[in-house]
């Protein structure tokens, strides 16, 4: 399979001072504010890069997670990954992923197995060169 996905940004003035907004093709971002202050700040109403880069990471990681749970026979009755991306000194060191999950008739063991799995073959969890942390939980 081979497609190509596309997202656009624009920004006006400084970098501190100045603003801009993110568009994906989809629409389901158009013109969506970002800023110095969104992204170091976090005062104002808007997103940033880390936020989308978190935001893809778990939807890729878990969508990878229930694909790999039905390759050995499983299905999972609900999913949830968080993803906290760490800047400091100018770069995002860690993705930290916490992940819960229902998934009848598996053992922790095994779900810890193919969670940790997911986490090496996920697409997103590929791009970075930061350190990828999971904590698997199975309720």
């Amino acid at each position: 399979m081979k497609f190509t996905r596309k997202a656009a940004a624009q920004w006006k003035g400084t970098g501190k001072e100045g603003k801009g907004h993110i568009s994906t093709d989809s629409k389901v971002m158009v013109d969506v504010p970002y800023s110095f202050g969104t992204r170091f700040e976090g005062e104002e109403k808007g997103t940033n890069p880390e936020e989308l880069l978190g935001a893809a990471h778990a939807g890729c990681y878990t969508m990878q997670l229930s694909f790999l749970l039905n390759e050995d026979g499983f299905t999972a009755t609900h999913l949830h990954t968080d993803a906290k991306v760490l800047f400091e000194d100018g770069e995002i060191t860690t993705i930290n992923l916490t992940l819960t999950g229902e998934v009848p008739e598996i053992s922790a063991d095994k779900f810890k197995e193919i969670a940790n799995k997911a986490k090496e073959v996920c697409p997103v969890s590929k791009l970075f060169k930061a350190k990828v942390n999971l904590d698997a939980t199975l309720k």
